[in-house]
């Protein structure tokens, strides 16, 4: 600040300034997770996040978790010190009604406290290749999975490209997912010991664990506007792991909270292609005057259903930015 303004702070005006910004936009926050818990479809991801002891809150000094829901108009951050189901209900609601679109095997686990929920064949592929590069059954075991995985995403390349219909490729996935069924069943039929730690047992483990989430791994076939990948929110979370590791983290829950809906502010605001330093003065001006602050719900918004079909706008010009709000909030609750 001295350097390109000349305006000189003291490190406790920087913390105070935080704490403002992070209150300024509480209100936002809040209703973009109303917003993303109300969504038809939304894409999970978690990564480590290092969360310091200065304010006495991690005691145990546990590895915290970033977690983030993202849908296409909107996104949601939160740093949790767990991974478990009751931090994922807490991202997104023990109502949430959804699909839910997971990353990894560990999240489409957590996700099963949810009726649906899905897996990206991006971590499949992952999984699968980490089963052919072991030695014995488990290699050739692993290479059958990744061509019937490949056979999957040929076909998938033909239904965006509209060189194939839906029903054409349900139909054509019918023996692919059988064939993976029957693969994932014969390695989950070794025999190993409860604590063995060989190759062929963290194999075994991977298809077991698999087999118990198998009807998951295939609801894009049958769900209209659903992939088979996560890409949105892998891509919502890689500048946060960037942060992360220039960073260090954060020292407090104040500053994980602060972590989190800077995130969940700057994410939301890019994927409607809106200015993300003019929305922080208006709800820093808002807080200090004690009006309302912006929104980060789509402007012009629509119920969740449009972001996979087309619905009526709101005819913002005819709307009080109170009134505005308060009619997206109703027809999220209605819809």
């Amino acid at each position: 600040m001295s350097d390109f303004f000349g305006v000189k702070m003291s490190l406790g005006s920087v913390n105070r300034l935080r704490s403002e910004a992070s209150e300024a936009v509480s209100r936002p926050v809040d209703e973009a997770q109303t917003y993303i818990q109300s969504a038809p479809i939304v894409g999970a991801d978690e990564t480590g996040f290092k969360q310091g002891n200065a304010d006495g809150q991690n005691p145990q000094h546990k590895r915290a978790w970033l977690w983030v829901a993202v849908t296409p108009r909107g996104s949601f951050f939160q740093v949790m010190l767990s991974r478990s189901s009751a931090a994922a209900q807490s991202l997104l609601g023990e109502n949430f009604s959804g699909i839910l679109k997971a990353r990894s095997l560990q999240c489409l686990q957590l996700g099963q406290c949810w009726t649906k929920t899905t897996s990206a064949r991006a971590h499949l592929k992952r999984e699968f290749t980490k089963i052919s590069e072991r030695s014995g059954v488990s290699r050739q075991l692993g290479r059958d999975l990744l061509a019937q995985q490949k056979k999957l995403f040929r076909l998938w390349h033909r239904v965006r490209d509209g060189t194939l219909t839906r029903t054409e490729f349900q139909s054509l996935l019918s023996p692919i997912r059988e064939r993976v069924r029957s693969l994932l069943s014969s390695g989950a039929d070794y025999q190993i010991g409860s604590k063995e730690k060989t190759p062929l047992a963290k194999t075994v483990r991977t298809c077991r664990q698999l087999l118990k989430v198998e009807p998951a791994l295939w609801l894009f076939v049958t769900v209209s506007g659903l992939s088979p990948t996560n890409n949105a929110a892998e891509r919502a979370i890689r500048p946060a792991v960037l942060w992360r590791r220039t960073s260090f983290g954060s020292q407090s829950s104040a500053g994980s909270v602060f972590v989190a809906r800077m995130l969940t502010v700057v994410t939301s605001l890019r994927s409607q292609n809106r200015n993300v330093l003019e929305f922080m003065t208006d709800a820093v001006r808002a807080s200090r005057e004690g009006t309302l602050p912006p929104s980060l719900l789509p402007q012009h918004s629509q119920s969740h259903r449009s972001d996979s079909m087309s619905l009526s706008i709101l005819n913002t010009d005819k709307l009080s930015e109170v009134e505005h709000r308060q009619a997206a909030l109703e027809e999220i609750a209605l819809g």
